[in-house]
């Protein structure tokens, strides 16, 4: 699952990075620790035809939704069903963006150690782009947009962490993701093994478990909590 991760680009960077039009209106901000229901960046078609950088809310309510009340649970959509469920299939097929990222956050508790958090990013701190959906629910206070994170089976030593990932998107990938598809269910597929080995899998401290916290502490490395892991794993 993706239920935590890190966005710290600035909205100049990222527009750049993503050749998108900025139209985040100067509230995007660094989160070291974003949590469901947080304003995240996200990358969409306009309905003029462009790449924009929005800010939206992580956790899909769909337009039919009588209320954003259980969007804390719509984080994630699954690669396995988003397609077919009632509540994703309409934005995979119409509505997919892009979801910058630095990098997420997995929880691994083995028995008789304390709960290890790790940070999961690129080794050369180039961004993260992971597979998203998003939609706008039209509440009381006007028009809300909404995303959710697709994940996937982990893969390689990603799966000692957690069983699941972020459908993640190499650069090469962006545009079609993006893109009108025929069949947008082959839009699915993993990325690449080679590009999946440039990932890092850093044990980092205990703060990021409150989300009150933030600050680029949260992603620094420690020594992991048990005396026998290495300090630092690699995918693959």
């Amino acid at each position: 699952m993706c239920g935590r991760y890190a966005t710290t680009r600035s909205a100049g960077d990222l527009s750049g990075l993503f050749e998108a039009v900025d139209e985040t209106d100067g509230r995007l901000v660094a989160d070291h620790n974003v949590a469901p229901t947080d304003p995240v960046p996200l990358v969409r078609v306009s309905s003029a035809g462009h790449r924009a950088l929005s800010l939206g809310r992580w956790g899909l309510v769909p337009a039919w939704s009588r209320s954003p009340a259980g969007a804390a649970r719509m984080i994630n959509a699954r690669v396995e069903t988003v397609a077919t469920s009632r509540a994703y299939a309409s934005a995979f097929a119409r509505r997919r963006c892009l979801i910058p990222a630095d990098g997420w956050y997995e929880w691994v508790r083995r028995p008789g150690e304390p709960k290890q958090p790790y940070y999961l990013t690129r080794w050369d701190g180039s961004v993260l782009a992971f597979a998203g959906i998003w939609s706008v629910w039209d509440g009381p206070s006007g028009p809300l947009l909404t995303c959710s994170v697709l994940t996937t089976t982990a893969l390689g030593e990603l799966a000692e962490v957690h069983d699941r990932m972020p459908l993640l998107l190499p650069p090469q990938r962006w545009a079609d993701w993006l893109g009108a598809a025929d069949d947008p269910a082959g839009l699915l597929a993993p990325a690449p093994l080679d590009w999946l080995a440039g990932l890092e899998i850093r044990p980092v401290g205990p703060a990021v478990g409150d989300v009150r916290n933030d600050g680029p502490q949260l992603t620094a490395r420690v020594s992991p909590a048990r005396s026998t892991a290495p300090e630092d794993m690699t995918l693959f």
